[in-house]
């Protein structure tokens, strides 16, 4: 399938290879089947770590020439072959010396030169608290010709304000529908409530309020937990079960083995909002019916009642398990539907060819005007 003209993109981002404890390789594993389906190159570098190594998901994935170099020298030589006929190049957030390999980024010939912020509340609370944050240039993102987004709404105006990126545009997260839908449970996941996240300080106050508190009330109901880097001391209950990190392909699984999941949103991004983390396309596309935390813009993405279960107490959470199943059912019929007609990964790589061909159009207005003005000083 090709819908526009063929391009070589170069990534310069966090991981690919392994979806420990980081939501950037599913995201990208998607997109780049999308990519390459559609004709596109897709060229992504990755840093090599010993954690990600360790917990490797592979190294061949569909529509993705995947490079994992050791160092900054190593990058650099095996990155100048394919800067040179790259028609766009980007960086990512949370790309290890980022900011280093910004400056290779806007030294290279390519003609388009983009930054993704995949994690935009946490740049701007980490800016916010005055900390450096080193995957972003010293000088702020004006060097790029497009800045994209995984958060909307006013995270678009505080990039522009406060980092001064000149064009700016939401890439929100998508779902592979070929790796996430709905498919056969599997006993050791199966449980009233599913729990698909990574650990992290700052979403554990909503995990305790939604998972933790509930399960402590229906102590007949079962909940299950899947996720990476769980402290030893995490308060369990007698009903609530751990699953390690789960790959990727492990995901349909678990998300048709319960008949809700619960979607839980980092602290930074629910007080931002507008920014859909990508498991809960993902368990929408796997049938599964979602109890989500609230924040602002979420309407944008599932209709609440309808599609999606807004929980702001634990009582939500247990009224949605005695939902009747036919109710429940209905519900996460409509968020598939939802899902597969807005948010899948070939609708993003739509939406990535259109961002590149417009930014494209206004870098060669722009180039034109400073050769006119040049000629007629």
């Amino acid at each position: 399938m090709r819908c526009a003209p063929a391009v070589k993109i170069v990534i310069f981002g966090l991981v690919v290879s392994s979806s420990w404890g980081n939501g950037h390789a599913t995201l990208w594993r998607a997109l780049g089947r999308a990519l390459g389906a559609r004709g596109h190159d897709v060229v992504f570098f990755e840093r090599q770590a010993p954690y990600y190594a360790e917990h490797r998901d592979g190294t061949d994935f569909p529509g993705i020439s995947l490079h994992i170099y050791a160092d900054l020298r190593d990058l650099r030589a095996r990155a100048a072959p394919h800067l040179a006929d790259a028609d766009a190049v980007m960086v990512t957030s949370f790309c290890p010396e980022g900011a280093a390999i910004c400056a290779i980024v806007e030294d290279s010939p390519a003609r388009l030169r983009i930054f993704y912020d995949l994690d935009t509340p946490v740049t701007l609370a980490k800016l916010g608290r005055g900390e450096m944050v080193d995957y972003l240039p010293r000088e702020g993102l004006g060097g790029f010709d497009l800045v994209l987004s995984y958060t909307g709404g006013g995270a678009l105006n505080e990039l522009v304000d406060r980092l001064g990126a000149r064009r700016v545009a939401p890439l929100y997260g998508s779902v592979d529908p070929l790796a996430h839908r709905p498919g056969p449970a599997r006993q050791q996941f199966r449980g009233d409530l599913s729990y698909l996240g990574t650990y992290s300080d700052d979403r554990q106050a909503a995990v305790a309020r939604l998972l933790l508190e509930p399960a402590r009330r229906a102590p007949e109901r079962r909940f299950v937990v899947g996720g990476a880097l769980y402290p030893e001391k995490f308060p369990w209950a007698e009903n609530t079960f751990f699953v390690r990190h789960l790959p990727p392909g492990d995901h349909p699984a678990f998300f048709s083995s319960s008949p809700w999941t619960l979607n839980v949103t980092r602290a930074p991004m629910a007080a931002m909002g507008f920014c859909p983390s990508g498991r809960l396309f993902e368990a929408a596309a796997c049938g599964a019916a979602i109890v989500s935390d609230e924040w602002n813009g979420l309407g944008q993405f599932f209709t609440p009642g309808e599609e999606i279960v807004v929980a702001r107490e634990p009582a939500d959470v247990l009224a949605a398990l005695d939902m009747p199943r036919w109710q429940s059912a209905r519900m996460a019929a409509r968020a598939r539907e939802h899902v597969l007609d807005c948010h899948t990964a070939n609708g993003r790589a739509t939406e990535l060819e259109e961002l590149l061909a417009r930014a494209a159009a206004a870098s060669s207005s722009a180039l034109s005007a400073e050769e006119a003005a040049a000629c007629s000083a």
